[in-house]
């Protein structure tokens, strides 16, 4: 798969996960990237600067990241595209660090939780909570203090210059990230895959009319969220995705699925996504 894109708007720095799934889905290793601090600021910048971007949206060990779906909602954004990569975290520490001399792990409290099996072997060592994984492996870098290290992807000991004193110490090997590709634009190919948003009719059976009519025209359901509407207490947006054998189109989803809803967005229309290993 190649996609040429001049940059791909992400959420961290260089060195995180994002960055290696947007060089996957670019096919380009020399991906220029541009990092945010948060998933707001990455859709702004697609909305209205006209960039690619790349977010997060599940996570196969703590499930769905919820506000991203508030995110997908707010704003004019198409999915144009997924990528599914396995994570896979690495202790990368000063050249001369050892396990037995590190006092202190930085990383992201989720990538904490995942290594937390390894670290049981390694009292002394202090986990520390930080905000980013790779901004964690550039401060170390920064610091040169051998005593501390962080944890990683292999990309960053690669950008920072930070060897790996560990490699793969996730406690759950089968651990995979959902990334979609975003756009302010819509894409007009129709594909095998799509992703919906609705709202439901105040009737008895109504997501179950929804989802049979689903079924009724060979739509494999992959995923279903549910989140609250703001200001309509009890009251709930779903989010789905469907996968069919053959293509599928904007004008037949709207055709085949409205009737059964109170109102209903069509988020995206792609291909489904590869796997990869980071």
């Amino acid at each position: 798969m190649e996609n040429n894109f001049e940059e791909i708007a992400i959420q961290g720095v260089e060195g995180s996960f994002h960055h290696i799934a947007a060089r996957l889905y670019s096919g380009n290793n020399n991906q220029v990237v541009k990092g945010f601090d948060d998933f707001e600021g990455l859709a702004l910048d697609v909305v209205y600067k006209n960039n690619i971007g790349l977010m997060a949206i599940e996570n196969s060990l703590v499930g769905s990241l919820m506000d991203n779906y508030r995110v997908l909602n707010k704003y004019d954004i198409h999915i144009i595209g997924e990528v599914f990569l396995r994570i896979e975290q690495n202790l990368l520490g000063l050249a001369g660090a050892s396990l037995s001399t590190l006092k202190e792990v930085h990383s992201h409290p989720m990538a904490l939780a995942q290594c937390a099996e390894f670290f049981h072997h390694y009292p002394q060592i202090r986990l520390v909570e930080t905000e980013d994984t790779a901004k964690s492996a550039a401060a170390i870098a920064h610091k040169k203090d051998e005593k501390i290290a962080a944890i990683a992807s292999s990309l960053a000991s690669e950008i920072y210059t930070l060897p790996i004193l560990a490699k793969s110490i996730e406690t759950h090997k089968q651990n995979y990230t959902r990334f979609l590709v975003i756009s302010n634009q819509a894409p007009h190919e129709p594909a095998r895959k799509a992703s919906l948003s609705f709202t439901l009719k105040h009737e008895p059976g109504s997501l179950h009319k929804f989802l049979k009519k689903a079924l009724d025209n060979d739509l494999n359901l992959t995923k279903i969220q549910s989140t609250p509407v703001i200001g309509e207490p009890w009251r709930y947006r779903f989010f789905v995705d469907l996968v069919s054998e053959s293509n599928l189109t904007h004008e037949a989803l709207i055709s085949t699925l409205s009737d059964d809803v109170e109102s209903l967005s069509i988020l995206g229309i792609y291909e489904p996504g590869e796997h990869f290993t980071a």
